[in-house]
Order: C-alpha cells, then structure tokens, then sequence
C-alpha cells in the first residue's frame, strides 16, 4: 500500500496545504493501491513561487550545464527502472512485459533526444544586421494523463529542462505513482532546487488553478480534447501560451497488395497494445470493400490469440485504468452492436474467466459506417473499427473525415503510393508501415490540438524568439 503525503515543492518534499487525499484504485484487482495528498491553489501558488524564483538562474545555465544535469537525470533513471515499471502495472494495468519494456524505453527515448538536441540546437542566429535568439519561455505547467504516465511526463519535462525553463507537473489523479517516483529521480540527479516541482490532484483542484495561474508562461497538456478545451479557456485571460495533445481517431489504410492480411495483424496489434488507451491509436481500419470478407478473418484471427489477464504475469493485455473507462467502453461496444455493425469478436462483458478487473474483451468491429458512433468517438479501450473503401481516394476521404487529426497509417508494400497517400492525410503523425521515429513532430490538426512535441519541433514550444535589431555595426 503506497502512501504518498508530500508534494516536491523548492527542492525539498513538502506537506501539502490542506489535508485533502485521493485514493488510487488498482484496476487489475479493483482494490486501493494507494493514497496520495491531493492539491489545491494553495499547493499550486507554493509551487510556482518556487519555480519563478529559480527561473533567472536556470535560464542562465550553460548548455554544457543543462546538459550535464540531463545526464545525471539518464544515471539515475536506469537505477529506478524496476520501481517505475512495477508502478505503472499496479497503477494503470500495464501487462508487465509492456511496463518494464517499451513505457520505460519511451520515457529514455525522450531523454536521450532532448539531451541530442540540446547539444546541438543554435539558440542564437545572426541574420544581417540582426540578432534572432531563442531563449525559455519561463515557467511552465505540464499537466499529464494516465494512459503512458511516465513517457508523456518526459516529452514536456526533458525538453523544458533542456531549453532553461523551470516548471510545475501536476499529473493524471489516476496514475499518480509514477509521478511521484520521477520526482525522485530527479531529486536524487541533483535538478536544482525549484527548477522542478511536483504537485498531485485531479483537474479541478490543481489542473484548473495552474492553467489559470499568472504566473505560469506556459500550459502543455496531454489529454482529453474535452479537458483541452476547459484548460484553453482558463488560460485565456492571461495570455499564456498553450499546447496541446488531444484526441485523436485516427485512420489505418490497408492497401490492396500481397501482405494485406499481415497488414490487418498488424494493425489488430496496434489497436491492443496498452488495453487500446493510446491517443494515436489507429482504431479505424480502411480496408478495400472487395476484401472485407478475408480482413474479417483475419483481424478475428489476430484478436484471438491476444491473452487477456493479470498484468503481473503473461498476458498481453491487461485491463483498463478505472470503472468509468470499463463502463464507458461497454456502453459503446453495446452501442457499435445496436448501430448496425457486424461484430466480429469480443463485445460486452469481461473475458471468460475474469470475475474481477476492468477487463475488456479485445473486440472487432466489421462493416462500419463512418457515421457511426463507433467510428466517431474516441472509444480508448481494445476496440478496432473496420470500414470498406471503394478506391484510393474514398479511402482519403474516410481517413479525413473525422474531426480529429492526431495520426494516421498506411500499410501497403508498394511505397510510392504509400507516400503519396499520406502528403493526402489530414493528420499531424502519419505512420508509413509503422514508421516510428523520435525526432518526428508530434501533435495533431484540428480537433486533435496544437503545438508539436518530440525532438526539435517539441523543444521549441519552450522556447521564445527574440530579435535583436542593430546588432551588427553599421558599416562604415
């Protein structure tokens, strides 16, 4: 039973302003894993006094200084590793294969970019007679969900640690552990004091207040579009910058080629990792019409040999992070049934054998209309939606009908069309058979967000430009 009482505030682990805790539930077991101190405004004017405070030093920093910080930060996060995942499998149900491997290889991913692209990164640029410099942003507040708790920490933390800005991190009141031993780690790396602060608590109590909060220059947030919209608004009156990481439903065009039902596997995979909570998730698969019947068979196929059981052993798929998303799930799996879609596999209830846990059957829609609620909303469980398209471009047009535009996918051996395909894609991440890299932009269009992270493109959300006019001497 983990009893976390005290926020990192200044350097030092402090008590919380009120006497306010929340409990964390374990989803896998669906009892209390932990009870943490909950946040209020209080907690969060603390917090932000101590990082505006340490704002003009840390700003001042030598790269070789933040880079060394950084370095440290990459020691003590190895030595951590077994914590961390064991963490994220008892507080969101990550299967411990996932936990331990690729949750935990992301987060060092983005460590690891940031600290590449800090030692090479031009911060200044003289351009004629003038002067452009990059300089932070200020002090920022990073609010952070529960689904991938620790990478989505990192890809705000490292780069604005990186570019000279201090912070606030408030993250997800349902996946606070991690939180919570990432301050640790960077505590024990020897952050300077203030330059990082930790402050638990739900949206309300301390999310509000901090997107609200004078001074705070800068709110990046990953999440709902619903939550992204209440945090725009509450940032408005102080003209912060904001970026967000919303939503997303996002597309998967399977071309018509020899690899097509691998491609379908594949995509089925993509759609279960993490119990389907994964923003960019590509739950809506585009299948040519001709060839529903075999992707049918073979995405029932790849569905079936996923194992669903206790995170803590084998099994690929654990369960979701709380009742309402298990609720949430069911309510819309039950409603795919009653639109008309072909259920292929899966559907209402837990898996046989799992009395207890937010455990949701992997589940396959086929014949799915694009007006459907199944293929409208963002469903974020292990649910797959697939649609039939008539040619290439009904299936551009699928993909981009949809008001989200986060990611997209296009599966197929013949790359020219592939390419092609996707400069077509309304969408800020477009995947080319799974393409992954972590200097690419991401963030999405439309409904999906604003402001870009990853690498170099996610480092300058913290930065600032200035020009320096008159810079150089006149000549004589």
């Amino acid at each position: 039973m983990r009893d976390y009482s005290k926020f990192y505030i200044g350097g030092q682990w402090v008590d919380p302003a009120g006497p306010g805790t929340f409990e964390v539930v374990n989803p896998a077991t669906e009892d209390v894993a932990g009870t943490v101190a909950a946040g209020t405004a209080a907690d969060i004017d603390r917090a932000v006094a101590a990082a505006r405070h340490a704002f003009p030093a840390w700003s001042a920093t030598t790269v070789a200084e933040r880079s060394e910080v950084l370095h440290a930060i990459a020691e003590a996060y190895q030595k951590r590793r077994d914590d961390l995942g064991a963490a994220l499998t008892e507080e969101m149900g990550a299967p411990r294969a996932l936990a331990n491997g690729f949750q935990l290889d992301l987060a060092a991913g983005h460590l690891a970019k940031a600290i590449e692209v800090l030692e090479h990164y031009a911060f200044s640029e003289q351009r004629g007679p003038t002067l452009i410099v990059k300089e932070p942003i200020g002090v920022c507040g990073l609010i952070t969900p529960w689904n991938w708790p620790l990478s989505l920490i990192a890809v705000k933390v490292f780069p604005a640690l990186a570019t000279g800005c201090t912070m606030v991190l408030k993250p997800s009141e349902k996946s606070p552990f991690t939180g919570q031993l990432f301050a640790e780690i960077l505590d024990a790396a020897g952050v300077p004091a203030g330059v990082f602060n930790l402050v638990q608590g739900d949206g309300p109590g301390a999310g509000a207040p901090l997107s609200a909060h004078p001074g705070v220059d800068m709110i990046s947030f990953t999440g709902s579009t619903r939550a992204g919209i209440e945090i725009a608004r509450n940032a408005a009156p102080t003209v912060k910058r904001v970026t967000q990481e919303l939503g997303g439903k996002s597309p998967n065009i399977v071309l018509d080629d020899a690899a097509f039902a691998a491609n379908v596997g594949k995509g089925v995979a993509a759609v279960t990792l993490n119990a389907g909570q994964t923003c960019s998730a590509t739950t809506r698969m585009l299948v040519p019409r001709g060839r529903m019947a075999e992707a049918v068979e073979a995405a029932r196929a790849a569905a079936e040999q996923v194992t669903v059981g206790d995170p803590t052993g084998t099994a690929d798929l654990g369960p979701v992070v709380s009742a309402a998303q298990f609720e949430r799930i069911q309510g819309l799996i039950q409603q795919g049934i009653d639109e008309g879609a072909t259920l292929v596999t899966g559907g209402v209830g837990r898996p046989e054998g799992l009395a207890r846990g937010y455990y949701v059957k992997p589940t396959v829609f086929a014949d799915v209309g694009n007006d459907m609620t199944i293929a409208r909303e963002e469903i974020f469980g292990p649910v797959l939606s697939i649609l039939g398209y008539d040619d290439i471009d009904h299936a551009v047009a699928l993909a981009n009908d949809t008001e989200y535009g986060l990611a997209a996918n296009i599966a197929g051996a013949d790359l020219d069309q592939a390419r092609a395909l996707a400069r077509r894609i309304r969408a800020g991440y477009v995947s080319i058979n799974d393409g992954f890299d972590f200097s690419s932009p991401f963030g999405g269009y439309k409904k999906s967000g604003n402001g870009r992270e990853w690498g170099e493109f996610g480092f300058e959300e913290y930065l600032e430009t200035k020009g320096i006019l008159g810079y150089a001497a006149a000549p004589q």
